[in-house]
């Protein structure tokens, strides 16, 4: 008689790939903070330096010129380096120039520093797309690109805290600048500690992790289409690429809007202290994280009872358009400081949703082109938010007001509807 079998526990999955992607939410959200400074600051540097509102917004849309211009560069390091170097070094020298922003004493040294801050910021995205391709399975992805992208409200709500904070307690948005630069370096040791590659790589990843992530990248390898032609240029021969770059832009022309331009309309327009300021910041772009994570968390659940991608993408973005563009043309009319705080919550709630735009590079691109879209992608982002705290400026300066300039935000929510809707999300692309 054979003596009976004993069943053998399945080891539990481990959940390296997402404390990774805790360590990413953490890193942008920190991204954002030194972003933010600069404009929760700008109030007190443009009494200080003297600054006009058209100067000022040249200063606001200086970091973007530099971060757009490396959008693609770092899009394709990542694809050659991996993306665990390039986040990390990229890490610590946006905390570098962050903190030497302390020292400046004119409008000349200050773009300086944002030029540099810029173009070491640039490679992050690209490079947490990558991640996001290689550590999540198609139906986590959702949820993977908006703790990605999530830290940018969440960042800009905390920035707008720890900033505002510092300077009402001590008097000084210079010491402000140095805390964040290196508390952000020490930051970028920690994700050189922790982020690897390749599940394979990680020392804390168990077979079951890495064989589940693996399964699903061969799955997905497999409809990848053969032929491809090699050449990233021939991505611009599909309608579905110029659309993600139109739409990303699009949404950036709003999110950067308010984050170059709120705080300051917030305390000339409605009234608001530096502290009310920060306060009524945080609760605005607080609320578009959440918005974010919900987004995410939606739609993964609903590809996994089996809807389209095509279905799942063009629903959420399309009412997230919808109703931040209903909402941000609201705020013209708004008659109380409360109405446009919560007219604003409700904006950067459903636009967030569009924070799912990082999964996008992973939907069209192979495995060997993701860097690359992402940084295109995020190129078109990065234009709009080299022009558009520039135009604003001198919309403010030329009318008096803000009323155009949130016309101007309502019309690229109707692109980004636009856009959105318009993206086959189901398509491989040959390249």
């Amino acid at each position: 008689m054979d003596a009976p079998s004993i069943a053998v526990p399945t080891q539990a999955k481990t959940t390296v790939r997402w404390k990774i992607f805790l360590i990413m939410l953490m890193l942008i959200s920190i991204n954002y903070v030194d972003r933010a400074s600069l404009s929760v600051a700008m109030p007190l540097i443009s009494k200080e330096f003297n600054l006009s509102p058209a100067m000022q917004g040249f200063i606001l849309s200086s970091f973007f010129w530099t971060y757009a211009l490396m959008q693609i560069p770092g899009g394709m390091l990542a694809d050659r380096f991996k993306p665990r170097i390039v986040i990390a070094l990229a890490t610590v020298f946006w905390g570098f120039f962050q903190a030497i922003a302390a020292g400046c004493t004119s409008a000349f040294t200050l773009v300086l520093t944002r030029l540099g801050l810029g173009a070491a910021e640039a490679p992050i995205y690209p490079a947490g797309g990558k991640l996001n391709a290689i550590w999540m399975t198609p139906h986590e992805r959702g949820r993977g690109a908006t703790l990605l992208d999530g830290g940018a409200p969440l960042g800009a709500a905390l920035g707008a805290v720890i900033i505002s904070s510092l300077i009402a307690v001590i008097g000084s948005w210079r010491l402000s600048f140095v805390v964040a630069g290196v508390g952000t370096m020490l930051v970028g040791l920690l994700a050189w500690y922790y982020i690897r590659n390749h599940p394979r790589e990680h020392p804390a990843v168990n077979d079951e992790e890495a064989s589940c992530i693996e399964a699903a990248a061969a799955q997905e390898h497999s409809q990848e289409p053969a032929n491809l032609s090699g050449r990233s240029l021939d991505f611009f021969k599909y309608r579905s690429v110029w659309c993600m770059v139109f739409g990303w832009m699009c949404f950036n022309a709003l999110f950067y809007g308010l984050l170059t331009w709120m705080p300051t309309y917030l305390n000339k327009v409605q009234g608001l202290n530096i502290a009310e300021m920060g306060g009524a910041t945080f609760i605005i772009f607080f609320s578009g994280f959440v918005g974010e994570i919900f987004g995410g968390w939606l739609a993964d659940q609903w590809r996994a009872r089996g809807a389209s991608a095509n279905k799942v993408m063009r629903v959420l973005f399309g009412i997230a358009a919808l109703i931040a563009t209903a909402s941000i043309f609201s705020v013209a009319y708004a008659t109380t400081p409360m109405m446009v705080v919560i007219l604003l919550s409700t904006t950067l709630f459903f636009l967030r949703w569009c924070g799912m735009y990082w999964c996008i590079p992973s939907l069209l691109g192979t495995r060997n082109k993701v860097g690359f879209l992402g940084g295109t992608m995020n190129l078109g982002g990065n234009i709009a938010g080299v022009s558009v705290p520039i135009i604003v400026g001198l919309i403010v300066q030329a009318t008096g007001s803000y009323f155009l300039a949130l016309m101007f935000f309502a019309a690229a929510g109707i692109g980004l509807f636009l856009c959105s809707t318009l993206i086959d999300y189901q398509r491989k692309l040959p390249v």
